[in-house]
């Protein structure tokens, strides 16, 4: 077995997702190791839980930075932490074209919802508010297309009658959980990669992405 899969965890909330890939690395399920967390926020939850698991940790807010010199300043701190893959776990900062291009192939994120419906925020809220019947989450390869990177895996579940949006929006987030690490085992594993603009599992073109329904 080679060794773990490098990862750079960029957040700006609680980081539950961040919880549940170190719960997946920690189990075995996940071949891979969270070597820092980055977060544009000083006050996010996961930069404590970060801490008391022995995680290095960064803050890099934005003020006095345009999209470029963060990006620039972010670079720097990737190069000290040499991640073989960058995840996006709640971080809500847009990143510059210019880095998304140089790790293309190289960054997952998580999306609450059904890509390409719903893309931006508040995705729970607008779906409710459209009354749709199916709801979920995406992971997909980042691009300079804003939540329009090619999709890996996505998992759905049925909008109940009368449900609100903090209900909604934890039954999402628990398909996240269980999604995300699937995604980032596969790249670790060698069995996904972005090439020619479209996700590739096991030596196949993805036409549609992986779906999991909720159990």
């Amino acid at each position: 077995m080679g060794e773990p899969l490098r990862l750079a965890v960029l957040v700006s909330g609680k980081g539950s997702n961040l919880v549940a890939i170190v719960g997946a690395a920690e189990r075995g399920d996940l071949q891979a190791t969270v070597v820092v967390v980055i977060s544009d926020r000083p006050e996010a939850g996961a930069i404590p839980w970060a801490q008391s698991k022995g995680i290095c940790t960064e803050i890099l807010p934005p003020q006095g930075l345009d999209r470029p010199a963060y990006a620039e300043r972010l670079q720097q701190l990737l190069d000290r932490h040499r991640p073989d893959l960058i995840v996006l776990a709640g971080f809500m900062r847009i990143l510059d074209a210019g880095f998304t291009e140089r790790w293309s192939g190289r960054v997952l994120n998580i999306h609450p919802s059904l890509l390409p419906a719903l893309t931006g925020l508040h995705t729970h809220r607008r779906a409710l508010e459209a009354g749709l019947d199916h709801h979920g989450c995406t992971v997909h390869f980042v691009t300079g297309e804003l939540d329009g990177g090619p999709p890996v895996i996505q998992a759905s579940l049925a909008v109940q009658p009368g449900e609100d949006e903090a209900s909604l929006s934890a039954r999402v987030q628990a398909l996240e959980h269980r999604i995300f690490p699937e995604a980032i085992g596969w790249f670790a594993e060698g069995r996904l990669e972005m090439k020619a603009g479209s996700a590739w599992l096991d030596g196949q073109r993805l036409e549609s992405p992986v779906m999991r329904e909720e159990s």
